[in-house]
C-alpha cells in the first residue's frame, strides 16, 4: 500500500496541487495505456475533438468509460490510485466519480485554456481529487500549469466551452466570467508540472488550470485523470448543461452519491 508523507498533504491542502513521483507502477502504466489505446479505437457517444477546422495535430477527451473498459475499472477501484485519493481527502472509502482521458497529438496547436473543473461537475463539496496520471514525458514546454491556492479563493467562474473558450451562460448566480489570463494568474504561484511516467499530479477541482498545446512537441501526450470525491460531496444541479452530462436518475440536490454509477472504494 501507498503511504503519502505529511508533507506531500499538507501540499495538497494548501496548494491544491501536489506533484507526486514515482508511485505507478509500469504494470499499472501498461493497463491504462491499453484502456487509452482501446478508448481511442472505440471513443464514446461523450467524446470530443476540441481540435478546430484547419488546424494541426488532434485533441480527443473522453470520459465515462470505466464500464466498458476494464482497464480504466480495475485501475479506478483497486491499488494506488485510490489509496492516494483516499489519503489526500482524508477518508477510507473514497468515492469513485469517473475518469477523464485527454489526448494530444503532435503538433496539435490547441491549448487547454485556464479552468477550474468543479463548475462543470454536478457536485459540491470540497473533499475532491483529481489523480491526473501522464503515460508519456510531460516537459515543461507542454506541462500542466496550476495556480497555487487558487482552490481556496471564494471566486467562481462560469466555465467555458474547451472548443472556442465561450461561456456557457453570460451570468449565473454565485459564478462569475473569467477573467483575464492576467487577472488569473496574478491570483497566485504557476506550478508547472514537468511529470515522467510513474509520476502523478493531484489537485482540487477548484483549482485552477490550463496547459498549452504540443504544437513544437514531437510526441504525443496522453493523460488519464481519474478523479474522487470525499464524504462531503453531494449531487448538485448546475445552470448549464454539465461535463460530464450525468444525468439525476434519481438524485435530487444535496442527496449523497449513493449511485452504483460512483462506488465507493475500500483502501483500509
Amino acid at each position: 500500500m501507498v503511504t503519502l508523507t505529511p508533507d506531500q498533504i499538507e501540499t495538497y491542502h494548501r496548494d491544491g496541487v501536489v506533484i507526486l513521483r514515482g508511485l505507478i507502477s509500469p504494470q499499472t502504466l501498461t493497463s491504462i495505456e491499453k484502456a487509452v489505446t482501446t478508448n481511442l479505437d472505440s471513443p464514446s457517444s461523450w467524446s470530443n475533438d476540441y481540435t478546430p477546422e484547419g488546424s494541426t495535430g488532434r485533441f480527443f477527451d473522453d470520459y465515462v468509460n470505466w464500464q466498458r473498459i476494464p482497464e480504466y475499472g480495475d485501475t479506478a477501484l483497486s491499488g494506488v490510485l485510490p489509496q492516494i485519493a483516499g489519503q489526500l481527502m482524508g477518508t477510507n472509502q473514497p468515492r469513485f466519480f469517473h475518469e477523464h482521458v485527454l489526448v494530444k497529438e503532435p503538433g496539435t496547436s490547441t491549448p487547454t485554456p485556464w479552468h477550474h473543473d468543479d463548475p462543470y461537475y454536478g457536485v459540491e463539496g470540497m473533499d475532491n481529487v483529481s489523480i491526473w496520471v501522464p503515460l508519456d514525458p510531460i516537459p515543461t514546454t507542454i506541462a500542466l500549469r496550476c495556480i497555487a491556492g487558487s482552490h481556496r479563493i471564494a471566486r467562481r467562474f462560469i466555465p467555458n466551452r474547451f472548443v472556442d473558450d465561450s461561456p456557457y451562460v453570460a451570468q449565473a448566480a454565485g459564478f462569475e466570467l473569467f477573467p483575464s489570463e492576467e487577472e488569473l494568474e496574478a491570483l497566485g504561484e504557476t506550478i508547472v508540472c514537468d511529470v515522467q511516467p510513474g509520476d502523478v499530479v493531484a489537485f482540487h477541482f477548484r483549482t485552477l488550470h490550463s496547459a498549452p498545446g504540443t504544437a513544437t512537441h514531437p510526441m504525443r501526450r496522453r493523460i488519464v485523470s481519474y478523479r474522487y470525491v470525499g464524504d462531503d460531496a453531494r449531487w448538485i444541479t448546475r445552470p448549464w448543461k454539465t461535463s460530464p452530462p450525468f444525468e439525476p436518475e434519481g438524485l435530487n440536490d444535496g442527496d449523497v452519491l449513493d449511485d452504483a454509477r460512483f462506488p465507493r472504494v475500500s483502501v483500509n
